[in-house]
C-alpha cells in the first residue's frame, strides 16, 4: 500500500526515515497524518564517509521540533533514537536496562507512546518522560556520540541509560 494509504489507516505512525528527508516526506502526508500520533525515531544528522554522525542538521532545534512545526495538527513524540535498532523492540538484549525517552508537546500522545513501548517490552521504570518536544534536542544530540562509541566498543547493540 502507498505511504498515504498506510498513514490514513494507522492510528499511530512511526517515522523511521532518514532525518534529512523526514520533514518533506511527512509534510506531503499532512492530510493523512492530521490528528494522529507520530512516533519519531529518526535522527537528522550529517554523516561522514563511514555513515557516522558528525553534526546535527537542525542545530538549535531538533528533527522532532521541525516535524511538529511543519505539521501542527500532528502529535509528535520523539523516542527510541538513543539505541541500536536491535534494542528498540527487545530492550532486554542489553546487560544493563536502557532508558527510552519521550519528548512531545501532547501529554496524551506521550502516554500512548509509553503504552506502545510497554507492548514492545519496555518496563515503565525504563521509560523517562522528558516533557515538551524541545527536550528532543538533547536526545537527538546523542547521535554525535555514536561514532566514538562504535570505535570504542565495535558494532555491538547499545543504548543510553540513566543511572539512578
Amino acid at each position: 500500500m502507498s505511504h498515504a494509504d498506510a498513514a490514513a489507516r494507522a492510528e499511530l505512525v512511526v517515522n523511521a526515515m532518514p532525518g534529512a528527508v523526514s520533514v518533506a516526506a511527512l509534510t506531503a502526508l499532512a492530510p493523512q497524518l492530521a490528528g494522529k500520533v507520530l512516533v519519531d525515531v529518526a535522527n537528522a544528522v550529517e554523516v561522514n564517509e563511514h555513515g557516522l554522525a558528525v553534526s546535527l542538521l537542525y542545530p538549535g532545534s531538533s528533527l522532532a521540533e521541525e516535524i511538529q512545526r511543519a505539521l501542527p495538527g500532528v502529535r509528535v513524540v520523539k523516542t527510541l533514537n538513543t539505541m541500536h535498532d536491535s534494542v528498540m523492540a527487545r530492550p532486554e538484549l542489553l546487560a544493563v536496562p536502557p532508558s527510552a525517552f519521550l519528548s512531545g508537546d501532547d501529554a496524551e500522545a506521550r502516554k500512548a507512546v509509553a503504552g506502545l513501548l510497554a507492548d514492545l517490552g519496555w518496563p515503565p521504570e525504563w521509560v523517562i518522560d522528558l516533557g515538551g518536544v524541545e527536550t528532543a534536542r538533547g536526545v537527538e544530540a546523542f547521535m554525535l556520540m555514536v561514532g566514538g562509541l562504535v570505535r570504542a566498543l565495535g558494532p555491538v547493540p547499545f543504548g543510553m541509560t540513566i543511572a539512578r
